[in-house]
Formats: C-alpha cells, sequence, structure tokens
C-alpha cells in the first residue's frame, strides 16, 4: 500500500469535511439570525420601502413598549471644556468589554458613581469611551457622557458630568411608550437615505445639553445607522430629531 498516498487522500478527506462544517454552521447561524429579526411587526409599506431603499436593520425590533414619564435633571456640561482628570491608578480598558461589573468596581474610588452609567460602543472611538448615566438604573441618558480616556490599553483619564437626576415622575405622569416598530416605520420612509444599515435600536432619554437650573428630558427611541449617524425618535409624541435636524 502507498502510505503516503493514503495519507494524502485522508488529509483531503478531513479538508472537505471541515469545509462542509463549516458552511453548515455559517448556514445555521445566519438563518438563526434572521430568526431573530422579526420584520412582521412592519407593515407591508414599510418593507416594500426597505426593499426600494435597499435599507437593512441587523438588530432585533424591540417590542417592549414600557410606561414612562418624563424627568427633568440639571446638568452644566462645564466638563467638556475642562481638561480630562488623569486616574492615580490607570486601568486594564480592556475591562470596558469584558466585563463591567470589573470595571465599576476598579474605578470606583476614583470615578463618582460610575456603577450607574452603562457603556456606548456605538458612540466610543479609539482612545475614549463613551457611557451614559442611568435614568432609574435601566434608561440610558443620551447625549450625557462619561468619557473614559484610553492610553496603550489603560483607561489614564476621565471626563465625568457633574448631573443631577430627578426622581421619576408620579403613576398619573406616566405614558405607554410608541412601539419601536412604528419610530422605525417613520425612518424608513421619509428619513433614512438609501443603502442604510440599522445597527442598533434603544429606549432611553434625550438629555439636551445647555445650561439651566433644570431641564427635561423625554423617553427616546434612538436608532444608530453603519455609518455612525443617529436619529432620535420622541417615544411618546413622536417627534423625529435627525442629523439634519437644527436646534
Amino acid at each position: 500500500m502507498d502510505w503516503g498516498r493514503a495519507k494524502n487522500v485522508l488529509i483531503y478527506a478531513f479538508l472537505a469535511l471541515n469545509l462542509l462544517l463549516c458552511y453548515q454552521l455559517w448556514i445555521d447561524l445566519r438563518d438563526q439570525a434572521s430568526a431573530n429579526l422579526d420584520f412582521t411587526s412592519l407593515s407591508a409599506e414599510t418593507q416594500a420601502a426597505m426593499d426600494q431603499k435597499n435599507i437593512r436593520v441587523l438588530c432585533p425590533i424591540p417590542a417592549a413598549t414600557p410606561q414612562l414619564p418624563d424627568i427633568t435633571y440639571r446638568y452644566s456640561g462645564e466638563e467638556q471644556s475642562q481638561p480630562p482628570v488623569e486616574l492615580k491608578e490607570p486601568v486594564n480598558s480592556s475591562l470596558i468589554y469584558s466585563s463591567f461589573t470589573d470595571l465599576s468596581n476598579a474605578l470606583a474610588g476614583q470615578i463618582p458613581d460610575i456603577a450607574n452609567y452603562r457603556f456606548d460602543a456605538q458612540e466610543s472611538e479609539p482612545g475614549k469611551s463613551v457611557l451614559h448615566p442611568l435614568v432609574d438604573n435601566k434608561w440610558s441618558l443620551f447625549r450625557v457622557k462619561l468619557e473614559l480616556i484610553n492610553s496603550d490599553q489603560k483607561i489614564v483619564a476621565y471626563r465625568w458630568p457633574q448631573i443631577e437626576i430627578g426622581p421619576m415622575g408620579s403613576t398619573e405622569d406616566v405614558q405607554k411608550v410608541l412601539p419601536a416598530s412604528q419610530a422605525l416605520s417613520s425612518l424608513i420612509e421619509k428619513y433614512f437615505p438609501v443603502n442604510s444599515v440599522v445597527k442598533e435600536i434603544e429606549l432611553g432619554y434625550y438629555g439636551e445639553l445647555f445650561n439651566s437650573e433644570s431641564q427635561v428630558a423625554s423617553p427616546m427611541w434612538r436608532f444608530i445607522l453603519e455609518d455612525g449617524s443617529a436619529y432620535y425618535v420622541d417615544a411618546i409624541s413622536a417627534d423625529i430629531i435627525s442629523p439634519k435636524t437644527t436646534e
């Protein structure tokens, strides 16, 4: 028997089997991803607009419609014009992606109330990680940012927003939020440009950045596109704030 030839045949057979298994795994993952993206909540008109404008949605469309009130808060924004505060003990930046609990524990003694923030991968960029304060420990307050400055795979400094969020409103003030599918439909049909790709949909609060004694934030759906642009839809009034909106 030609053992060399037999060995080559076995190697090629194993390679072919591995290719077949990889292909089957890719098919399964693709089907699973498609199953998680339930477009049945979108109208036939919206789905037709998606096809016509070649718009893709790569994230699940949230189905929850909680009842939320407007909130009040105080925020000066002064930290944006100040140099970042250096950490006395730099922290490994990989904790941002691996375990936010470990990150908050590591920074708890240096950054006030960091456990009440949420990491925002969509707004972060090389050298700077962005976190938003949480309303009622659940909902991000968009546009208000805690910035972690990274260098050489270490968090070395930060900009901390001096913000005071008021208590949630009474039960008489809450309103059921607009379904994400309805907000998405408006954007697809009227606002999203051709070939848009939706990467993330999140419900939170939209905070204005002007300085005043007290400000009001409304529940907002935030839609992030692949090009980095963000669209906000008021989850109560359905008003839309797009990148082209003048404030």
